[in-house]
């Protein structure tokens, strides 16, 4: 497609000009150039590639999918941002107007290849499998949460049922009236919740409930969105953690920090304390397994967000863990070989501006005690699901 519209274009422009002076080839040395790159730019545009910067490799996003027409249009705009018409006469272009008009064109194509592609997430239920819990009875859906528009290197999930989203949009409402007016939530059956078409349907639903959610500026951020996700793994990570069970608990530590990474919530101020939480215990699970390299490099991730500045120090208006956090990424600096006199000069000038740093709790101490309340103040404990 790409070489015949430039052929039409090329004869538009020279089909006058050649036939009226014997030197007219002469006259326009770029048209050999511009009949050399014809073959290599068509090579570069062949395939679905997609020019338009808002819009997804992802087909679905957009309800379109780039075709064999893809390439025309392109080119089609590359002309006309030229300045150039085929019903124009070859001598109102200037010298070497061919070769602009090409080079116009490559460079059109360079820019479109680093216009960078938005990054969304998608929602898909790989697993929906049905649950007998004593005398309770319910569909517990596996969510894989994925970056699109990348390869996601590292994909998490979640598992909830229907009570869980039934919650979640019932909180939603409560705090967001306006913003939840127009979303749909799929009603309960009082029965045939168990066929395999309701759990299908209702597999496709939650995956366009949360996806609708996402798109909605003021509820994506919102705190009880984001908990829905992480906070019941970190729950889960405390109590396995206390247990003794590192293994285990190191397990639902990484898969909430990578959902925590996805949905931004390391850039929420009211989601600071539970992104703190959840480096704090996957610190404390690699040192117990022996993993010091990985611990201390989630100790490390851990005071690039509390490293006070200058005026916090002298105020001394120093988070309660920066001192156990520090002397803990010493320790681990020193047995792994790592450079720790940054860490060492901190820790030294906090001593200096007359803070007691003995008797400081450890990261294990707090992460224990501690008590993970969601942003409306309930703390109660759901892993999996329970029988409400």
């Amino acid at each position: 497609m790409a070489s015949k519209l430039l052929d039409r274009l090329r004869r538009s422009l020279f089909k006058e000009g050649a036939s009226a002076e014997p030197g007219g080839a002469e006259e326009f040395p770029e048209s050999s150039e511009l009949e050399d790159d014809t073959e290599c730019v068509s090579a570069r545009l062949s395939g679905t590639l997609s020019f338009e910067g808002e819009r997804t490799l992802d087909s679905e996003d957009t309800g379109e999918a780039s075709g064999p027409d893809s390439d025309s249009d392109f080119l089609a705009e590359s002309i006309e941002n030229g300045s150039c018409s085929t019903e124009g006469s070859p001598v109102a272009l200037p010298p070497g107007g061919v070769t602009l008009l090409t080079s116009q064109m490559r460079e059109s194509w360079r820019s479109s290849q680093s216009r960078s592609i938005p990054v969304k997430l998608l929602f898909e239920v790989t697993d929906a499998s049905v649950v007998q819990d004593g005398s309770s009875k319910y569909v517990l859906y596996t969510i894989h949460v994925i970056q699109s528009g990348m390869f996601d290197r590292s994909p998490a999930l979640i598992t909830r049922r229907y009570t869980d989203f039934e919650r979640l949009h019932a909180r939603l409402r409560r705090r967001h009236g306006d913003e939840m007016e127009g979303v749909c939530f799929p009603r309960k059956k009082l029965r045939r919740n168990f066929a395999a078409e309701t759990i299908a349907k209702r597999s496709r639903a939650f995956e366009q409930y949360l996806s609708h959610l996402l798109s909605l500026a003021e509820l994506c951020h919102s705190p009880t969105f984001l908990e829905f996700f992480y906070l019941g793994d970190l729950r889960a990570g405390q109590v396995l953690l206390r247990g003794g069970r590192y293994q285990e608990a190191l397990g639902f530590f990484l898969n909430a920090l990578r959902l925590q990474e996805k949905l931004g919530c390391q850039a929420q101020h009211q989601q600071r304390a539970h992104w703190l939480f959840t480096l704090l215990g996957l610190v404390a699970c690699f040192q117990e397994l022996d993993q010091l390299g990985e611990a201390q490099e989630h100790c490390d991730r851990a005071l690039q967000d509390l490293a006070p500045s200058q005026h916090a120090l002298q105020q001394q208006n120093l988070h309660p863990l920066l001192v156990p956090l520090l002397q803990a990424n010493v320790r681990l600096s020193w047995k792994i070989s790592k450079d720790k006199r940054r860490w060492e000069a901190l820790l030294l000038e906090i001593q200096d501006s007359g803070v007691d740093t003995g008797n400081q709790p450890s990261l294990k101490e707090y992460l224990i005690k501690e008590v993970l309340e969601d942003s409306e103040g309930d703390p109660k404990l759901r892993v999996k699901g329970d029988s409400t």
